[in-house]
């Protein structure tokens, strides 16, 4: 896993750097990360928000996560890649990133799958992936 990497939008409008190894990285089965995907699941790389640096200005959405937090979700405003998430749950701390916005998404593995109780029933789940019915929580 690099210990630090870059990438995009697909227009190029907005490009980021992050100065540290992802803290974990997901398959998100939420109803908004499906929305957003256009897919079975969001999948992303969870970080410290501190270690980013973003050129560019994304555009925000906001909208009410199953968690009953505000998920805000960051694009390119001018090709409409989707690029970011985080919410006020985790605050300003930590952050989502896209994993096909990556310049190099080849070495992204994903860890766990998330908020499994909403998956779809056509969703393909790798079953050695640990799931979490919701978030997985810190002892």
């Amino acid at each position: 896993m690099p210990k630090s990497f870059s990438g995009g939008c697909a227009c190029g409008a907005i490009r980021y750097q992050v100065d540290a190894e992802p803290l974990l990285m997901v398959n998100c089965h939420c109803r908004a990360c499906q929305r957003a995907s256009g897919g079975a699941y969001g999948t992303g790389l969870i970080v410290l928000t501190a270690a980013v640096k973003i050129d560019g200005e994304p555009r925000w959405h906001e909208s009410l996560a199953d968690s009953g937090s505000m998920a805000r979700r960051g694009f390119c405003g001018v090709c409409g890649s989707p690029l970011f998430a985080n919410s006020t749950a985790s605050g300003a701390v930590a952050m989502s990133i896209k994993a096909a916005s990556l310049d190099d998404p080849s070495w992204f593995k994903v860890q766990a799958d998330i908020w499994t109780r909403t998956a779809q029933p056509w969703a393909c789940m790798d079953p050695a992936v640990p799931k979490f019915e919701t978030i997985p929580t810190r002892p």
